[in-house]
């Protein structure tokens, strides 16, 4: 198993420029430890997206934010239980216990966040019909979440990705962002995993796209 490190990138500094962003993926108190969904240790990824965010200009926040009725919760299906799959009309639904609902403290940013210099907070999964993981696009790939128009009329050029999990909303973030044309970084130090059966599958397609993995220590700015 080929645990995402770039060797040519590992050693490698990278100066932060204007045409760069930072988008925080999700880091939520339903995702962080006794959250409803929590990510091993995902809490400690927050000192060093904190320790990052003052190197770049454009700063972009990610929030979960599902109805209390969503088809992603396995609640809100008979006989199901959490982590069971479901066909969808978009495809293959993996259930979750019901996390990040509208309003609630578990939807919350974590407060030991700094979110005070972002300037744009992407909310996705509020449509109760579609599961959203990426920053991008609603799960049935099509329907889009505004990102991608918010980084062009920025000029962005290249993103940097942290927060919570690779095998869900961040890889499906930097897939997306690579097919949209961005260069995609992720920074391994600042990004929480599961570590399950998804994490290999995940690996191999962030691989395929030559997805960059790097860590918070090698960014600098200009």
């Amino acid at each position: 198993m080929r645990i995402l490190i770039d060797e040519i990138m590992l050693n490698q500094k990278i100066k932060i420029n204007q045409n760069d962003a930072l988008i925080i993926i999700d880091v939520q108190n339903d995702f962080c430890p006794n959250g409803a969904l929590a990510v091993p240790n995902g809490d400690q990824i927050i000192e060093p997206i904190n320790k990052t965010i003052p190197l770049f200009k454009h700063i972009i926040l990610s929030q979960d934010w599902h109805p209390k009725d969503h088809k992603s919760f396995a609640s809100n299906h008979k006989d199901k239980n959490p982590f069971q799959t479901l066909s969808m009309p978009y495809g293959e639904q993996i259930l979750w216990p019901d996390h990040c609902i509208i309003g609630t403290s578990g939807a919350k940013f974590h407060p030991a966040l700094n979110v005070n210099l972002a300037q744009c907070v992407i909310r996705k999964g509020y449509n109760r019909e579609i599961d959203s993981y990426s920053t991008f696009f609603e799960n049935d790939k099509i329907s889009p979440t505004g990102l991608a128009g918010y980084l062009r009329e920025n000029n962005i050029k290249r993103i940097f990705l942290v927060g919570l999990a690779f095998e869900y909303c961040v890889g499906f973030s930097a897939i997306d962002g690579a097919k949209l044309g961005f260069e995609v970084y992720l920074l391994m130090d600042a990004i929480g995993c599961f570590r399950n059966h998804d994490f290999n599958n995940m690996d191999n397609l962030l691989t395929k796209l030559n997805v960059v993995t790097t860590g918070t220590d090698k960014l600098f700015e200009t």
